[in-house]
């Protein structure tokens, strides 16, 4: 049988380790022995003796997401074996966390990450109730995250003295140690009238960077988070 699909960069190759890498594009290939975490639901494939069972947010983490809809609806895969994540077609990339690192991140743009990772749902300072929600996923420790993003990503680096303003349904993630607040940019009288459509943004400051995606809309019309 002949066709392009067989084409040799859309044939897995044998692992030579565990843990995460690219597939493609689009997806994410990762090999097990013994645990790692995923969202609900963004398991495509998988060889080998795994197990998908559902994960507890724990107590603090459940009642949070109750009230605020953000947080991660995750999986744990435990097992040996090869399992492929992807969400949407949208991209795919991979986060190698150091010790001392600290990554906040959107939970709606979390595909899968390893268990040596920690995971905690925290405020967002100053955010209020702003639509990128009140609260968001921040990472810790070492190890490995898979994020997703709708489209290309933009990653801004922001300095002392120059903060950066996003739109917060754009917003994919920040280096945690940055400061957040709002950020108005119309006044009242211009609200009243119609307005511009970017009324309010997250204002982050320090040293870092800020990961946006290039759209502001929600994707597939669900609320941010």
């Amino acid at each position: 049988m002949r066709s392009d699909l067989f084409a040799s960069e859309n044939m897995v190759r044998p692992a030579t380790a565990p843990g995460m890498s690219l597939q493609n594009p689009q997806s994410i290939r990762y090999v097990v022995d013994g645990e790692c975490y995923a969202r609900q639901g963004a398991m495509i494939a998988f060889r080998g003796d795994l197990r998908f069972e559902r994960k507890g947010q724990g107590v603090g983490n459940f009642l949070k997401r109750s009230v605020t809809g953000e947080g991660l609806a995750l999986m744990s895969v435990r097992g040996r074996g090869e399992a492929w994540f992807a969400h949407d077609s949208a991209n795919c990339f991979l986060v190698d966390i150091d010790p001392g690192d600290s990554l906040t991140v959107n939970g709606r743009n979390v595909l899968c990450f390893d268990a040596t990772l920690r995971y905690d749902v925290r405020m967002v300072k100053g955010a209020g109730m702003a639509g990128g929600g009140l609260f968001n996923s921040v990472f810790t420790g070492e190890g490995r995250l898979g994020v997703v993003c709708e489209g290309t990503p933009i990653v801004i680096p922001v300095s002392p003295g120059a903060p950066v303003f996003v739109d917060t349904d754009a917003v994919v993630g920040w280096s945690a140690r940055l400061s957040t607040s709002l950020h108005r940019s119309q006044s009242f009288g211009s609200m009243i009238r119609g307005g511009s459509g970017e009324a309010v943004q997250l204002r982050l400051e320090g040293d870092g960077f800020v990961i946006v995606r290039p759209s502001e809309s929600r994707p597939g019309g669900q609320a941010s988070g």
